[in-house]
């Protein structure tokens, strides 16, 4: 008998047109999206489904257009698919933003509230560091261990931190754009495997996001929080979470904490789990456990044609 994690994706996975079949074949889907619309009193769901890009991809718009997708395909598979979450999962997580999906899946807070703390949490991101003087990199086949140095090294000229250890050799740093530009010159000379600058607007979960951390514990103080039906995997602690007041301090933690990824997935395997399901736009988080346990089973539900290959195998 399979062991089940239901696992939301984060910033990264968009795309223009993602979650428009679900819209266009269940009432359930876009149900979602009209919630979301409601609860921000705008058409993001007409963004996330013609675009353009740019607008899709500021943070603020990009938050909760991930969390509906995620939502919309959960409602797919439990009012069409008959999919019992609380009989079938025995974990849930989510990537950075994801981690809100997990939340309202498990039923903590309700599409609308994910949507609305999702928005304030992304202009906050974007309002706390000036354009151009933050950014993230990726470092690609460096170790932990390795990542630190580089850190370490580089912040001579300002702040750097890990944001991300996302497994299999993958971890993202982030801070002032100076000390991004020293670390890319330190992974060269340390022989990593690769080192990019990533596209993003904002130097997302280091000490730069301050600002955006104190608004969001704001946010979540007032928020109406209930313990979930399933227990969620906080990024920050890599451990479960089940209690509202130590849910509003993870979440809050979370806006210039590290994102503790692999640490996630192997606390997860290690509490009996085998099978992971990612609900929502792409297949990254499915990559990235592939990577840090190629022994487990992954599956990507994003689609209207996923949701039927899914069910019949469920």
């Amino acid at each position: 008998m399979a062991v089940y994690a239901f696992i939301f994706p984060g910033q990264g996975s968009q795309s223009v047109g993602m979650g428009a079949d679900l819209a266009a074949a269940f009432p359930s889907a876009r149900a979602v999206f009209e919630e979301v619309d409601d609860a921000l009193g705008e058409k993001l769901s007409k963004t996330i489904f013609e675009g353009p890009m740019e607008a899709l991809t500021s943070t603020d718009n990009t938050q909760p257009a991930l969390m509906a997708v995620s939502m919309a395909v959960l409602r797919v598979l439990e009012e069409q698919g008959g999919l019992d979450l609380a009989g079938k999962a025995t974990l849930l997580a989510g990537h950075s933003l994801g981690e809100y999906a997990a939340l309202a899946a498990g039923r903590a807070f309700g599409v609308a509230d994910a949507a609305r703390l999702l928005r304030t949490r992304g202009l906050a991101m974007q309002k706390a560091v000036p354009a151009g003087e933050g950014g993230m990199a990726a470092l690609i086949g460096a170790t932990l261990a390795q990542a630190q140095e580089i850190c370490e090294n580089a912040a001579q000229d300002g702040v750097l931190e890990i944001a991300n250890d996302n497994g299999g050799g993958q971890i993202v740093i982030s801070g002032t754009m100076a000390a991004i530009d020293n670390a890319i010159a330190l992974a060269k000379d340390m022989k990593i495997k690769r080192a990019v600058k990533l596209p993003v607007s904002a130097p997302f979960h280091c000490s730069l996001m301050r600002p955006a951390e104190d608004v969001m514990a704001e946010a979540l103080a007032k928020a109406d929080i209930a313990t979930p039906i399933v227990p969620v995997i906080a990024n920050v602690t890599a451990d479960k979470v089940t209690d509202p007041d130590a849910i509003r301090q993870a979440l809050t933690k979370q806006v210039t904490g590290r994102v503790r990824w692999r640490e996630s997935v192997e606390a997860m395997t290690g509490m009996g789990v085998d099978t992971f399901v990612e609900i929502g736009a792409g297949k990254v988080l499915s990559g990235l456990v592939r990577r840090i346990d190629p022994e487990v089973a992954t599956s990507s539900v994003g689609t209207v044609s996923d949701i039927e290959t899914f069910l019949k195998s469920f």
